[in-house]
């Protein structure tokens, strides 16, 4: 959470730092070993959830799997995740953007070092590979490559140019 302090302005009022203390907190409740801790952590999850969710409009439910250093660069729209998404390390995430989605069968696995930009979804059984950067307004249903970009909508997949970073 120290990290996600410094990572998120060093502000404890930023909605994006509050919205992972939750997830986070969420995710806690679910690794307890009695029911009843469980289910008293789940509760409270819930009745912090309800109000955080609606203020920051930020719902990470706390069965996502996030690797380290997830960063929401923007926290002035929406972002929502799939219950069931697999994140990896250094994701970097603007406003308006879903991950997935409740209307189809599958969730998006997403690499490391990836950058998804405004108003863009990513849907379905797909595989996001390492390193890609998905530009604002694009619509991802398709697997996409390692070391690639993404624009438009539908996606159009272009390789990387230039030195890898």
């Amino acid at each position: 959470m120290r990290e996600d302090y410094r990572r998120h302005g060093s502000s404890v009022t930023n909605g994006a730092f509050i919205s992972l203390c939750v997830y986070r907190f969420g995710r806690w409740g679910l690794q307890r070993r009695s029911a009843l801790g469980r289910k008293l952590a789940s509760k409270v999850y819930g009745f912090m959830n309800l109000f955080v969710a609606n203020i920051t409009k930020i719902w990470i439910p706390p069965q996502v799997t996030i690797g380290d250093a997830f960063h929401i660069v923007n926290n002035e729209g929406s972002l929502s995740i799939h219950p069931e998404a697999v994140i990896g390390d250094r994701l970097g995430v603007m406003h308006n953007v879903t991950i997935g989605t409740n209307m189809k069968r599958g969730v998006p696995t997403i690499g490391d070092d990836v950058f998804i930009g405004t108003n863009s979804t990513v849907l379905g059984n797909i595989r996001i590979g390492d390193r890609v950067r998905i530009g604002a307004n694009t619509a991802v249903s398709t697997d996409v490559p390692s070391d690639s970009v993404c624009v438009g909508s539908p996606a159009r997949i272009y390789p990387r140019l230039g030195p890898l970073l």
